[in-house]
């Protein structure tokens, strides 16, 4: 780390330098509003609603501000999958084929294999993601939905659509991004009888006091208004906006969500506060209660795939988000062993177990708030870090 220098993590000083962060990206026009809660030991000691919930309407931020989770929901849907393997209503080593018989995608050479309820959470199941294919890929061909668009295509529908498809590779012997969450919230529907929706309440939200998590917006009045990427600031989300993204674009309608025959994405379908998230971090981190054991959470909070390469450098994956396996590799200040993730309407979080360090970033901006500078700064001012 040349030219890198690193202060104790939360010293005095670190809420002036997240403050700087953050005004100098909202004056910029890059991040039109964010959320942000830093906390140790459960502790709250940063927080912070600034900017805009509604640029147009000059409407400002509040601390009880829901958003589009996009991502964020996958450790939310994970966690309450893992209730349901610890009450053996499922099983990591079940064959999905169990719970979704006619759900049969094919290797290239015609061949089934055999996909996993542990694949899904580990992102080894040989799926994918329209975003992460190049604009004709076969996922946008087949109108394959990453859980963001097309309001109002079902479940089954998406399903027929990704199992018509190729799988990018033998399940279990890589790592690809996916809509493997959507695949396993089907999974625990049929394995239960009961809606998503509502098992995630039941499971993990109502234990959790989650009060605004869910998969509708319980309160329209808060809902912020999504944001994108622009060529100079951000600009609003139209009701189909696409954002150019690695090799791709992400596809979002941000009317969905209000859509009731929209189907119940596992991926990325939840809305919530930015308390909401902090409440599941920190009973993660402090080892599960009242919702998962403790065994369960340090499986799910531990590298699972070791052997395995993702695309991040110096990034494993637990089961439903990724885990640093090398800061040096990685190139971040955090420790070894710190959990991630974020969502592309605009977040990020990450839980640093070694310090005790749990840290929600939601913003209303797509994607700036997710990836780049923007979160890279604000991590690298919570540990002191100056390039």
């Amino acid at each position: 780390m040349s030219g890198t220098t690193i202060s104790t993590p939360l010293d005095g000083g670190f809420g002036g330098r997240v403050d700087q962060v953050v005004d100098r990206a909202i004056g910029d026009g890059r991040i039109v509003g964010a959320m942000i809660l830093v906390a140790r030991r459960g502790e709250i000691l940063y927080s912070r609603a600034a900017g805009l919930a509604d640029r147009e309407t000059n409407k400002p931020m509040t601390a009880d501000a829901i958003f589009r989770l996009s991502s964020v929901t996958k450790p939310v849907v994970a966690t309450a999958a893992l209730t349901l393997v610890e009450a053996n209503v499922i099983r990591l080593d079940d064959p999905i084929s169990k719970y979704i018989p006619e759900f049969r995608p094919k290797l290239a050479d015609g061949s089934e294999p055999v996909i996993t309820i542990r694949q899904l959470l580990t992102h080894t199941a040989g799926l994918s993601y329209g975003f992460r294919q190049p604009a004709d890929g076969p996922y946008h061909r087949a109108g394959v939905s990453d859980g963001l668009d097309q309001p109002g295509l079902s479940m089954a529908d998406n399903l027929d659509r990704i199992a018509s498809l190729p799988l990018s590779y033998v399940p279990g012997t890589g790592w690809g991004y996916s809509v493997a969450m959507d695949v396993l919230g089907e999974v625990m529907a049929r394995a239960t009888g009961v809606s998503l929706p509502e098992l995630v309440d039941r499971l993990v939200v109502q234990p959790l006091g989650m009060h605004d998590a869910s998969f509708a917006v319980r309160d329209r009045s808060r809902l912020v208004t999504p944001y994108a990427d622009g060529p100079g600031k951000a600009v609003a989300m139209g009701s189909y906006h696409r954002v150019p993204f690695a090799d791709g674009f992400i596809a979002f309608s941000p009317g969905r969500v209000f859509d009731p025959a929209s189907f119940a994405s596992g991926g990325t379908g939840m809305n919530g506060t930015a308390s909401d998230v902090l409440k599941l971090l920190e009973a993660l981190r402090s080892g599960g209660s009242p919702v998962i054991n403790p065994e369960t959470a340090a499986a799910m909070t531990t590298d699972a795939i070791p052997g395995i390469e993702t695309t991040m450098p110096g990034w494993g994956w637990g089961l439903g988000f990724g885990v640093l396996r090398d800061p040096l590799a990685a190139s971040t200040p955090q420790t070894a062993g710190t959990w991630r993730w974020g969502g592309v309407y605009g977040h990020s979080w990450f839980v640093d177990p070694a310090l005790d360090l749990t840290v929600v970033v939601l913003t209303n901006t797509a994607i700036a708030g997710m990836v780049g500078a923007f979160p890279d700064a604000l991590r690298d001012a919570i540990y002191g870090r100056q390039v």
